[in-house]
């Protein structure tokens, strides 16, 4: 396509020592990745928000990353943007056998999912990757919500999982319950560093299994998370413009009279 042609011609020029821009001249790898994963997240909020003009710009956002990546691992003599399409076309047209291929069509959705990972292992195996466990592969730079839940889907497919939401629940309700005794030893002793350890792992078992509650329930952590934060920020800022109607600044009041206004902002959300 000749935009992308053209979006390719812009970034070299961006990149060019002499004519180009000094901030993207000196970009490398390691300082662009930061910004390849926000474009990633705007993504993601666009369309948590159903909106296609904006899904349209950070879409082009996020291909630029990858023009980006391609354009200053050409200059280092890798790979250029051509051979990153190539790439992806292989390997999409590879995990496809029965699309593009002679295999038998996947029953469902969940099938397909599976044949996909047995896909990818056969691949690092063929690769001669040294680590052959089903775990292997799950990128570490993920946010670890993400991974958990990628952890958790690949052990199930050898059949080490929860046979439903259930018996994740009542887990969940003893990862709490555990919470609650590290929470009282570290308030005994403040000072207890084994104590305060012993929180954080508790804390993060209480966080595993509300991933695998998410995975259970087929709603995505993160998108039921954006949802929380919009909610939050939604009736916090509600809170303010009710304490500013009434005269007051909501950081004098007591937590008690805050929390009569963070009542007042539910309430309208629930009535409209």
């Amino acid at each position: 396509m000749a935009e992308i042609d053209e979006l390719l011609a812009i970034m070299a020029r961006l990149r060019d020592p002499e004519r180009g821009c000094p901030w993207d001249v000196k970009q490398d790898f390691s300082t662009i990745a930061p910004y390849t994963i926000e474009e990633a997240y705007e993504v993601a909020d666009a369309i948590q928000r159903g909106d296609m003009a904006d899904l349209r710009d950070e879409l082009g956002d996020l291909l630029l990353q990858v023009v980006f990546h391609a354009r200053m691992a050409e200059e280092a003599g890798h790979f250029a943007f051509a051979d990153v399409a190539a790439a992806i076309n292989d390997k999409m047209i590879r995990r496809h056998p029965h699309v593009f291929g002679d295999a038998a069509s996947q029953a469902d959705a969940e099938a397909q999912l599976a044949n996909w990972e047995e896909l990818k292992r056969r691949e690092r195996e063929a690769n001669g990757a040294a680590d052959t466990s089903v775990l292997a592969g799950i990128a570490r730079g993920l946010p670890e919500w993400q991974r958990a839940v990628k952890l958790q889907k690949r052990a199930a497919t050898l059949g080490f999982d929860w046979p439903g939401p259930a018996p994740v629940i009542a887990k969940l309700h003893e990862e709490i319950e555990e919470v609650r005794v590290e929470f009282d030893a570290v308030a005994a002793d403040p000072s207890d560093a084994t104590a305060r350890d012993r929180l954080e792992d508790e804390l993060g078992d209480v966080l595993f299994v509300v991933a695998n509650l998410t995975r259970h329930a087929k709603v995505d952590f993160g998108a039921a998370l954006r949802r929380a934060n919009a909610k939050f920020e939604r009736r916090f800022r509600r809170m303010e413009q009710l304490a500013a109607e009434a005269g007051v600044a909501l950081q004098d009041l007591p937590l008690e009279a805050q929390d009569a206004y963070w009542n007042r902002a539910k309430a309208e959300e629930k009535g409209a």
